[in-house]
């Protein structure tokens, strides 16, 4: 129950910190955004229908149609969400920050949606939106996740040039770049990892470098060829991102022509790194 509170707290501030991003530094300055927001942005500037209340009515509208993709947890934490996004929407919407400059206010205004999202995602939740068509894109296209966000948020994105024109657009890429790496950032924390897969005949040669040279554990699988039915020992390795260069240097030195495979790691606990019972 402690948890459950405490996941509401951040999407509860996450949402407000979103509400800020679109009332102090996306509508004044007359820059677009991606996803249901995105949309309700641009009925906004075309009729000066509330954000707030229409981001409600459209997010309402999506659950209804996708809550079978989310998991019950998730179902209602995006509620929360929606909800307390739409409420910040309408009770800041009067809100105003003394700022003529407007890359600054681009490069503010996806700072705090990017926090602000990272916050909700990062306990769970999800901002609904683009969020329930992706998934909907995955099961029955076979779209990534990733893909699928980003295909409709352009979509929406672009949909703006005829609004807000061309410098407005370039501003709204920028912001929404910038949002998505301060998103990973919220998600990922302050040092994501790299977890190596490496296939090689000299296995056990580069496992002895990286143990010795860069005091990392390595754990050994034992694997087979599917065609050629070859016994071939398989090593996992989870390293800093910082290490993946000096990583990939012993590989190529002892084994050019090994398989590496490098896949993006967060919240690794165990020797060498966090501590799972102060998480």
């Amino acid at each position: 129950m402690k948890k459950i509170s405490l996941d509401v707290f951040f999407i509860v501030i996450g949402a407000f910190i979103f509400a800020l991003a679109i009332n102090l530094f996306v509508i004044p300055n007359e820059l677009g955004e991606g996803g249901v927001t995105g949309i309700t942005i641009i009925l906004f500037y075309l009729f000066e229908w509330s954000p707030g209340l229409l981001s409600l009515i459209i997010n309402a509208f999506l659950l209804i149609v996708g809550y079978k993709y989310l998991s019950k947890m998730t179902t209602i934490y995006t509620i929360v969400a929606v909800a307390f996004n739409s409420l910040f929407l309408h009770l800041t919407e009067s809100w105003n920050i003394s700022s003529d400059e407007i890359v600054i206010n681009a490069i503010f205004g996806g700072v705090f949606a990017g926090a602000g999202i990272g916050m909700i995602i990062r306990v769970g939740g999800t901002t609904a939106g683009t969020t329930i068509l992706a998934r909907i894109t995955n099961k029955y296209l076979g779209w990534s996740l990733s893909y699928g966000l980003l295909f409709f948020d352009l979509i929406v994105a672009f949909s703006s040039y005829f609004i807000i024109g061309a410098e407005g657009l370039m501003l709204t890429i920028l912001m929404l770049y910038i949002g998505t790496k301060t998103m990973e950032f919220i998600i990922e924390g302050l040092n994501p990892k790299k977890a190596i897969t490496i296939i090689s005949n000299e296995a056990d040669q580069i496992a002895s470098q990286v143990t010795v040279l860069m005091d990392r554990g390595v754990t050994v699988f034992s694997g087979h060829g599917y065609y050629t039915k070859a016994s071939k020992d398989i090593l996992y390795i989870v390293i800093s991102k910082q290490e993946v260069l000096k990583l990939k240097r012993i590989v190529k030195a002892t084994d050019s022509n090994a398989f590496i495979a490098i896949h993006d790691v967060r919240d690794v606990f165990g020797e060498g790194f966090l501590d799972i019972s102060k998480s």
